[in-house]
């Protein structure tokens, strides 16, 4: 039974599925790992496309909810599930939520997308009573303000979040073009380098919200004490 987490946000622009293709990517390193794209604008497989046979996690396309409800019965260690950017798809939202047993919410460290990210909470997350986390992302490292801000404000609503945050690269932005993912940045480019590390922090931390049995190795194996690249 994989251990499914569920990439899930409405505002465009906050990086939904570089944050489900670079997670699966990252943790394809420990475990085998599906990624399935329910998303009918089907970025992420436009940009599994590009990277062809060098993508190096599993991949399928299929926003079918009868499919979707029986993610568990795979034989998968962790499934990746990027879900539809509008909340007008109800039906596949819900059945991915009530399948996963976690819950990631991006977010840019911003007012006009906090503010969406608190509505998808209260009226998509919350009530299916899914274990959630909202990840910073594309964060400017120049401005700490904003995400201290955005933590303030994210605890005064008391929503919980990762502790690690993904920095803005242009990497990021330059990757589904290229047909790569996060693990496959070149090395020699020190940028790369702490865009991979921003992934491994957080996915340390989602494996940590899962089950012990299955997760604990993995986590034990992409945590070697987790060296940071400098900034």
């Amino acid at each position: 039974m994989p251990f499914i987490v569920s990439v899930v946000g409405q505002k465009g622009g906050i990086g939904k599925t570089t944050t489900a293709m670079s997670l699966a990517a990252v943790m394809s390193q420990v475990g085998r790992v599906l990624l399935v794209d329910t998303d009918p604008q089907a970025s992420a497989t436009w940009w599994a496309r590009r990277a062809g046979t060098a993508l190096p996690f599993e991949f399928v396309s299929d926003s079918m909810s009868t499919h979707l409800s029986q993610l568990r019965g795979l034989e998968h260690d962790v499934v990746v599930v990027d879900t539809p950017g509008s909340l007008e798809a109800r039906t596949v939202l819900s059945t991915v939520i009530y399948a996963s047993d976690l819950v990631i919410l991006p977010t840019q460290p911003a007012a006009l997308t906090l503010v969406p990210l608190l509505r998808t909470v209260s009226e998509v997350v919350a009530p299916r009573r899914a274990p959630f986390r909202v990840l910073l992302n594309i964060v400017d490292p120049r401005s700490r303000a904003d995400s201290d801000e955005a933590r303030a404000l994210l605890d005064r609503h008391e929503i919980p979040y990762f502790e690690a945050t993904v920095r803005r690269y242009r990497a990021h932005e330059r990757a589904p073009l290229d047909g790569l993912v996060v693990t496959q940045y070149p090395a020699k480019d020190r940028y790369s380098l702490r865009a991979v590390d921003d992934y491994r922090k957080v996915a340390v931390e989602v494996l940590a919200l899962g089950r012990s049995r299955l997760t604990a190795p993995m986590r034990a194996t992409l945590d070697p004490g987790l060296p940071a690249v400098g900034d």
